[in-house]
């Protein structure tokens, strides 16, 4: 404990020399010290943020890749506050809230945290058996499922343990790799297909444009004025488009992230000598790993998915089941209206 006591002081010292240092300098003392920040991202980089990124870029290319960064910096700057109140009152939010303002405020934060837990966590195990079965060719026989889901749980297990002992300079090592690793196997897929990308229209995409919430996307336009029924298409083409949106927002920063996220501070004994490594240690952990990443995969999806159709659809010499299948569901719903 004293050990811990030395370091966390050290740290403290550390961290009031710099307040009037070179940016650089900062920038390279945070960097040693960051953490918290890096287990959000590890958070917030799952499944839904895979998949809302994918369908994003399927239904609206490369102009929607300005929402989940724009998303993201709201997140950042929410969490930001709450770990200033926390480092500053060296109180989690959890219990200011009920002492302070209502104690059903602070179990309905907790309750909803914990359900978000369950909703966000549980299909990671679906993914991840996925990853090891299909990717790795693991467990594919008889039990597979469960084989991985315990291999899975195990290791989480063991992760989470490390955070809890003295291996959290461990843990928080194994997180930044693992962040490193998801953003540069996307990054890898664009640079493969740069020469294809016109990054023209990559740049302008990050210009916000709400006028996506009430039209389709501009490459529709010509596939729905050419069809026989556009206002069926329109309205199809955008209720699917609002729908990714925000699936693509509400996965930016959960209500669990805003739970943990304090206590983890508090974990590692940092109080207000902290607050400007917190809010730094957000934007590097946090926001670039998700930015970097989410944009990859928006714009590899759009590249290969927006705006193309299966011949199928068009030529009944090439349909096959699953066209069949569509253009079935669609002569039903043109009955309907």
């Amino acid at each position: 404990m004293s050990e811990e006591n030395d370091s966390l002081a050290q740290e403290k010292e550390l961290l009031t020399s710099v307040e009037n240092a070179s940016v650089s300098k900062k920038i390279s003392t945070y960097s040693k010290l960051s953490g918290p920040g890096w287990l959000q991202g590890a958070i917030t980089l799952g499944g839904g943020s895979l998949a809302g990124s994918l369908y994003l870029g399927v239904i609206g290319g490369t102009q929607l890749l300005w929402l989940q960064p724009l998303m993201m910096i709201f997140g950042v700057l929410m969490l930001s506050v709450i770990g200033y109140v926390t480092l500053s009152t060296g109180k989690s939010p959890f219990q200011a809230i009920n002492q302070h303002i209502n104690p059903v405020l602070g179990w309905g934060w907790l309750i909803a945290a914990m359900l978000a837990n369950l909703v966000w966590a549980m299909p990671q195990f679906s993914l991840g058996t996925a990853a090891l079965q299909q990717n790795l060719g693991l467990f594919n026989g008889e039990n597979g499922d469960l084989l991985c889901a315990l291999v899975l749980f195990a290791t989480a297990t063991v992760v989470v343990w490390m955070y809890d002992s003295k291996g959290v300079k461990a843990f928080e090592m194994i997180l930044k790799i693992l962040v490193a690793i998801i953003v540069l196997s996307f990054f890898g897929v664009v640079v493969v297909m740069a020469g294809e990308l016109d990054w023209g229209a990559i740049a302008k995409g990050f210009i916000p444009d709400f006028s996506l919430l009430s039209q389709p996307a501009d490459k529709f336009a010509g596939f729905i004025a050419a069809s026989s029924a556009p206002d069926y298409w329109n309205n199809i083409i955008l209720d699917s488009q609002r729908d990714r949106m925000v699936t693509a927002a509400a996965t930016a920063v959960g209500i669990n992230m805003t739970f943990l996220l304090p206590y983890s501070m508090l974990r590692k004994g940092w109080g207000k000598e902290h607050r400007g490594l917190a809010s730094f240690d957000l934007g590097m952990g946090l926001f670039i790993p998700f930015f970097l990443a989410t944009t990859c995969v928006v714009i590899a999806s759009a590249n290969q998915f927006h705006g193309k159709y299966d011949e199928g659809l068009l030529d009944t010499k090439m349909a096959t089941e699953q066209t069949a299948k569509l253009q079935g569901a669609y002569e039903k719903n043109l009955a309907g209206i």
